[in-house]
């Protein structure tokens, strides 16, 4: 398994204090077929409608999604909506306590009217004022914290994150010692000092800075900006089509965009920060973590409409990730040569281990994961068919060398795939110089292919205890009866 799909496992055990505004997302759908006789304007025959949460409310229902706990604390309004929303906050992370009613205030509603597949209208009813109840809050939020591996700060601006309240909770959420991560809003991110990470998309990077963010160096820039005049530790910055940014004063990371089809963009922010809290909490670093929401913003902006992204669909997305980038890790002679080669000037050991590797058993990968264990980078040369034919006889191989290297090459453990077409990897060996050589525990080190070139050079042989009974022709033979 690799380390991703570890760290998506681990998000069952993640839990999340998420601040912001709640807002009540209500959907009225119809059908359209005639103009009204007293306006130019559609007439909309109501069918049916829906109401979810919305705005911070969004965040913690994808956290919760994700399969991790949410204590969610906002305010509303002594309304109906209010208390529609306390039903859905309670529905969604099994607590409604977390809402805070303020007397005078009238909670957020967006109501959209939607006509087949065409949406007529939206219309906000809403206060847009600094809550009067900040007390209440942290009183909230800091019951909150006692069991919360890090904390949100959702903000949409409707006044619920006022600048004392912000300063407060990332206060209380450093002395706890948990992140605080924060989607912000506005241009003037130094009310968030203190935070441990906040995620602007590339409109409000430049917004905050006043700086041009087209560029990788760019962006950079924009972001280290903000490092120093914020007094933030990090910046995750979205970047639509272009992928995301992870900038810290170490170093900056950029990640492509992983969506193959984008249907609706909205709410993708909430779910990048959703992951990539949920991440943080559990102990994974910023740059997976960001690679984990990277993902799941792919995935989200297939849908329409506001919507999750639950665990097994990120697992799915990474595993078809996996499989597509395999085929960049398959490379000839000469360019494998050089990747081992930039391996060495970073101080990676090389390894090498080869074989026709024609059905993957779990002998298979019992080698492939010893070898990698003895390494830092493991370079597997495969046999090609001709080689293959030679060695096994004319039934074999049973697949081809392109289905066997894709194969290969789609497993964590191996980092690299070379054919060659030699009976042996003599040749490939010689050229590549592997610091370690691993061969399976039926040969001794004087019979290893190439065993003698390698500690010619102080490089070292590893021999990898065998799985019994597995080979490929048992398994063909077991399947030929």
């Amino acid at each position: 398994m690799s380390d991703l799909a570890r760290h998506i496992d681990s998000l069952s055990r993640a839990s999340v204090l998420c601040v912001g505004d709640v807002m009540l997302d209500r959907f009225i759908y119809g059908s359209v077929d005639r103009v009204s006789p007293e306006a130019p304007i559609p007439v909309l025959r109501i069918e049916r409608e829906t109401a979810m949460l919305g705005g911070a409310g969004n965040v913690a229902a994808n956290v919760m999604a994700l399969g991790a706990g949410c204590r969610f604390v906002s305010v509303v309004g002594e309304d109906a909506a209010g208390l529609e929303l306390v039903r859905l906050v309670a529905k969604e992370t099994g607590d409604g306590g977390g809402l805070v009613a303020e007397p005078g205030r009238q909670t957020t509603v967006k109501t959209r009217f939607i006509g087949g597949r065409q949406q007529l209208l939206r219309a906000d009813a809403e206060t847009i004022a600094a809550i009067g109840s900040e007390e209440e809050v942290m009183v909230a939020a800091r019951t909150g914290l006692l069991t919360v591996g890090a904390v949100i700060l959702s903000d949409y601006g409707k006044g619920v994150l006022t600048d004392s309240l912000v300063a407060q909770l990332i206060q209380a959420a450093r002395e706890a010692g948990v992140p605080v991560v924060v989607d912000p809003k506005g241009d003037d991110f130094g009310r968030y000092r203190g935070a441990s990470v906040i995620t602007p998309n590339r409109k409000e990077l430049i917004q905050a800075t006043g700086m041009p963010a087209d560029s990788d160096a760019e962006v950079v820039a924009a972001c280290r900006f903000l490092l120093d005049s914020c007094g933030i530790d990090a910046v995750v910055a979205t970047r639509s089509e272009r992928g995301m940014s992870v900038v810290t004063r170490d170093g900056a990371t950029h990640l492509p965009a992983n969506a193959r089809e984008v249907f609706d963009v909205s709410g993708a922010g909430d779910t990048v920060v959703a992951t990539l809290t949920s991440a943080l909490s559990v102990g994974v670093d910023l740059t997976d973590a960001a690679r984990l929401a990277n993902l799941a913003a792919g995935i989200v902006v297939g849908k329409v409409g506001t919507a999750v992204v639950r665990a097994p669909e990120l697992l799915s997305a990474l595993h078809e990730q996996e499989w597509r980038s395999g085929e960049e890790k398959v490379d000839t002679l000469e360019q494998a040569v050089e990747r081992a080669a930039r391996w060495r000037a970073r101080g990676k050991r090389v390894g090498f281990t080869n074989g026709c590797f024609d059905l993957l058993h779990p002998g298979h990968i019992s080698l492939l994961n010893q070898a990698k264990a003895a390494c830092d980078v493991l370079v597997v040369g495969l046999n090609s068919d001709a080689s293959v034919k030679r060695l096994k006889g004319e039934t074999r191989p049973v697949q081809t060398e392109t289905a066997r290297a894709t194969v290969l090459a789609s497993l964590a453990c191996v980092d690299l795939v070379v054919v060659f077409g030699e009976d042996t990897p003599e040749e490939l060996i010689r050229a590549l110089r592997p610091d370690v050589l691993v061969k399976g525990a039926d040969y001794t080190v004087a019979t290893v292919v190439g065993a003698g070139f390698v500690q010619s050079y102080g490089g070292k042989v590893v021999l990898a205890d065998l799985v019994d009974g597995q080979s490929t022709t048992n398994t063909i033979k077991r399947m030929q009866r």
